[in-house]
């Protein structure tokens, strides 16, 4: 397994390697939206986001944010060791149905409760997620739902070799 070597943060950027583990939530004053389907389906400023090591921001949004019908129950479940168990939902608009491409914690382990009513979206699954204003790129794999911003640097969890970080 090779160690990851820190990216140097520049003004006004963060580490992944600086962020906690187990993971901490916060609130944030960001402008996030979600296109799919060429339709916008979120468009909010209550934003929280979860921060753990060596993995970019997980964003999420409250339910009642998203458009009507853009959000459906998916199949299968998850469970984190930390926030504890997550249900999958399937994200739609317009003629596009993504599914499990989002999930949530109805109810979130002690210290997560900030994440109830809210869900996270995979950006790789939509057709464009935005923190204020800029394009995020996903988070690499398929399985991680992070969002990498220009503020933000890795190297990020996810990646061919990362396996074991």
């Amino acid at each position: 397994m090779t160690r990851p070597v820190r990216e140097e943060v520049g003004p006004g950027q963060e580490s992944v390697w600086d962020y906690p583990r187990p993971p901490r939530v916060e609130r944030v004053d960001r402008r996030v939206r979600i296109e799919l389907g060429g339709q916008q389906i979120v468009d909010t400023r209550d934003v929280v986001r979860v921060l753990e090591t060596s993995h970019p921001p997980v964003y999420y949004l409250p339910i009642a944010d998203f458009a009507p019908g853009s959000l459906s129950p998916g199949q299968g479940t998850s469970f984190c060791e930390f926030k504890g168990a997550a249900r999958y939902l399937d994200v739609q608009a317009g003629e596009v149905n993504r599914p499990a491409a989002a999930w949530n914690y109805p109810r979130p382990s002690r210290g997560y409760e900030l994440l109830a009513d809210r869900v996270a979206v995979y950006p790789q699954a939509m057709d464009r997620c935005l923190v204020d204003e800029v394009v995020v790129t996903p988070q690499p794999g398929d399985f991680y739902g992070g969002w990498i911003t220009p503020d933000v640097v890795g190297p990020f969890k996810g990646a061919p070799g990362s396996t074991g970080w």
